[in-house]
């Protein structure tokens, strides 16, 4: 029999008799059922955190530091059980999910840092005449209540990008994770009332539309961070009305192969970058834009790089490339996919299905205005396009309603300069795949892929306010 899950609600585990499915995307088993909240359980939720706001604001930073530390600890001490739960609820690789905890563990080791080093400025009020005997600074104080909202394919890493800032900054949390990814958040909200996080400090509530609606419209949500669509992520923010969001939305992220380029390496890490987690990943690289004079071997590297992923059972430790997280992104892709083909798009590796999962595919002869081009595919689905010089290529990539992360591999300093400057995006990375991301960078885009930066030092700036003080 699957277990239930329960809401944590003003520093109570609380079971309910309606519940979610959380469905195992590989062999569509249940793998749990969630407590579905009611109306009053989200009002219920808000208003413990309102509480746990004025709970966690008192702590000194040192305080903070060490249920930081502690949490980073904790969720150390179950990294198998953990994995095994992102493997099972969200279909990513077993080696991927322990990837994925030990960056969460860092990420929370960061926060512990940062927590210590959040501080103000002095701001030189005698250089105008008449406040010549002032002293002024600010400080940076805490916004309130963050509703911490993410997706299913990083169940634990993204949730830490919004609840470890928080904590860091004073701020108490109410967490709507996805559906397929609660289970693991409720491993993570355990860890941190086992830290001794005040327990109003952090509220967890599941579910769909319904609850993310009712959270974002309560005036007392002081700022919404959000991982998902931009379809989503404007509608947050009219429902939501005046508050603080960080928005990290969607994606089509590209890469340019400069014919200086070390093609051997490229691909390899290309093939990375395009099937990581059946390419369900906001920077999943979906577009390769290759010079034509390479064109040729990067291709035929490339592809055998392919041949070399083993897709299957997420739980298998030898398994590279699991399921799609539901039915319906399969058939959306496939739709997509006879779309591609009617318009004289070429498959040139892969296309099949076995159930939900997907083997690695290989596009070529595609234009910009197709889907699986110029829309987040969100599937391990790649394109190959070539160009002829570098100006080309970049008006390739900037051809997007996105803007999160791109990559160029090249040897030539003064293409990498002129990408630096003019790919539209929120990261250029040099030598690298759009798809890497420092957990302590500053991450985020422009465009369609959101607004506002994580990365824990710079969360925590949007976590805070200024206040500025000054004496006479």
């Amino acid at each position: 029999m699957a277990k239930k899950y329960p809401l944590f609600i003003n520093g109570r585990w609380a079971l309910k008799k309606d519940t979610y499915r959380v469905i195992n995307p590989f062999d569509d088993s249940t793998a749990g059922f969630l407590s579905k909240p009611g109306k009053k359980d989200i009002e219920e939720a808000v208003s413990s955190a309102e509480k746990g706001f004025f709970e966690i604001k008192r702590l000194h930073a040192y305080e903070r530091c060490d249920i930081l530390n502690k949490t980073a600890a904790i969720i150390e001490s179950m990294a198998p059980k953990i994995a095994e739960t992102i493997s099972m609820e969200a279909g990513k690789a077993y080696k991927y999910s322990l990837i994925e905890v030990e960056r969460a563990v860092n990420l929370f080791k960061f926060a512990a840092e940062e927590a210590k080093r959040i501080h103000g400025e002095t701001v030189p009020l005698d250089i105008l005449k008449g406040f010549e005997n002032k002293i002024a600074f600010y400080t940076r104080v805490p916004v309130g209540v963050v509703a911490a909202i993410t997706p299913f394919n990083f169940p634990l890493n993204l949730p830490a990008h919004k609840i470890a800032p928080a904590i860091a900054t004073g701020n108490s949390v109410v967490f709507k994770p996805s559906v397929n990814g609660s289970i693991t958040a409720y491993l993570l909200v355990k860890a941190l009332t086992l830290a001794g996080l005040p327990v109003n400090s952090i509220n967890l509530l599941y579910g769909d539309r319904d609850t993310g609606e009712k959270i974002v419209s309560d005036e007392r949500i002081r700022m919404i961070s959000f991982t998902g669509s931009p379809k989503a992520g404007k509608e947050i923010m009219k429902i939501g009305g005046l508050k603080k969001y960080t928005m990290e939305l969607g994606s089509n992220s590209a890469l340019i192969i400069d014919k200086t380029a070390n093609i051997a390496g490229a691909a390899r890490k290309a093939v990375i970058g395009a099937f990581y987690n059946s390419g369900q990943v906001c920077v999943s690289l979906q577009r390769i834009y290759v010079h034509r004079d390479i064109e040729e071997a990067f291709t035929a590297e490339f592809i055998k790089e392919t041949k070399k992923l083993k897709t299957g059972n997420p739980l298998d430790g030898r398994t590279d490339i699991g399921p799609l997280i539901n039915p319906d992104s399969r058939e959306r892709i496939i739709f997509w996919m006879e779309e591609a083909l009617r318009g004289g798009a070429k498959i040139i590796s892969g296309g099949d299905f076995n159930g939900n999962i997907m083997k690695p595919t290989v596009f070529s002869n595609i234009s910009h205005k197709m889907k699986i081009s110029c829309l987040e595919v969100f599937a391990p689905v790649v394109s190959i396009v070539n160009f002829s010089e570098i100006r080309e290529a970049v008006g390739y990539v900037n051809d997007s309603m996105y803007g999160l992360q791109a990559g160029i591999y090249t040897n030539d300093i003064k293409n990498a300069l002129y990408c630096v400057k003019n790919i539209d995006v929120g990261g250029v990375l040099i030598n690298d795949i759009p798809t890497t991301r420092a957990d302590h960078q500053p991450y985020g885009g422009v465009k369609e892929s959101g607004i506002g930066r994580e990365g824990i030092r710079y969360a925590m700036e949007e976590m805070t306010d200024l206040k500025f003080i000054s004496f006479s």
